[in-house]
């Protein structure tokens, strides 16, 4: 099934500047594993040593976090889009 990947500004590098790129999977998982094949270098900024969701990294699968579905066990489905979102801190 085909998932709509929507990839945040600092990490278009990895997809030649694509905002957008198009994965078959059926887990979050999955998706990102999909994407480390197609652009080496993904898995790494996603995911911790263990596997898991890096903290300032988030993940909307339809504008629901993953954190409060499965995570990365999350399930898809056609037609899905999961945004990349890194979390931002600063400010006053």
């Amino acid at each position: 099934m085909a998932v709509v990947v929507r990839v945040p500004t600092p990490l278009r590098r990895l997809t030649d500047g694509q905002g957008e790129v198009e994965v078959e999977a059926s887990t979050v998982r999955e998706a990102i594993e999909k994407l480390e094949e197609q652009y080496p270098g993904f898995k790494e900024r996603l995911l911790d040593e263990n596997g898991d969701l890096r903290r300032f990294v988030n993940l909307y699968l339809n504008d629901e976090d993953v954190r409060f579905l499965k995570g990365v066990n999350t399930e898809l489905k056609d037609g899905d889009v999961l945004s990349i979102v890194p979390a931002i801190a600063g400010g006053r």
